[in-house]
């Protein structure tokens, strides 16, 4: 079962774990690459705070983005913006989703996400939990992989791995974490694919942070994953 309130609540520690991280660069620093092709720093700290402005569109009945050209045009807009002018954003628009997050509300109604997608409201906070977490790893300023919560580690790659279940372009793979974790994913078929790892690489693999070549797999190559 979904608990949004948990959620919510870790959607604010995971933001200033991020804030307090990133206080700590300078101007030319933002303006630096991420880890992203073609985003700096800067661009990943605008992302997350039109992110959470869309989020509250979201929870409050309006699109998302106005269009896929207006979100990366707005991101465009605000990646040049001084270090103190990005987390000033940053965190007065994580203030304004948590005041949309904490107001009473039907968590069992259906939002509808980009690009059409749709989702229980009660699922919405932990995509924004997914969104600091990774896109603090992204930032490459010290935080890793293995430095994510374990639960968040555990419930993305659930996550990830049933968003691939199913899809034709994947074979059925079996995933078996170290510490005796099971996922399915790929076609709905017999897999015939083992890949066997740690937890962060595993999640490095499904969300595209890594080539998986910390993983084993046996019966097959690596598959190769679709982008997100």
């Amino acid at each position: 079962m979904i608990d949004h309130a948990h959620d919510l609540a870790s959607v604010r520690d995971a933001t200033e774990r991020l804030l307090t991280a990133a206080a700590k660069l300078d101007n030319a620093s933002v303006a630096e690459p991420s880890r992203l092709p073609g985003w700096t720093r800067g661009h990943v700290l605008a992302h997350l705070a039109r992110n959470a402005d869309a989020l509250v569109n979201v929870f409050e009945g309006r699109p998302m983005y106005a269009s896929a050209e207006a979100r990366d045009a707005d991101i465009e807009r605000d990646a040049p913006r001084a270090l103190d002018v990005q987390l000033a954003d940053v965190r007065e628009s994580a203030a304004r989703l948590a005041r949309v997050g904490d107001a009473p509300a039907d968590w069992s109604r259906t939002v509808e996400l980009r690009g059409g997608v749709t989702d229980s409201a009660s699922r919405v906070p932990f995509r924004r939990w997914a969104e600091v977490e990774l896109h603090h790893v992204d930032l490459g300023i010290g935080y890793e992989l293995e430095d994510l919560p374990e639960e968040f580690v555990r419930r993305e790659s659930d996550f990830l791995a049933e968003r691939f279940l199913g899809h034709p372009d994947v074979p059925a793979t079996l995933i078996e974490e170290e510490g005796g974790i099971v996922r399915r994913t790929g076609r709905d078929e017999a897999a015939t694919i083992t890949v066997t790892g740690r937890p962060a690489d595993v999640l490095g693999w499904l969300c595209g942070r890594r080539d998986g070549s910390a993983l084993t797999a046996v019966g097959g190559p690596l598959p190769t994953l679709p982008p997100l």
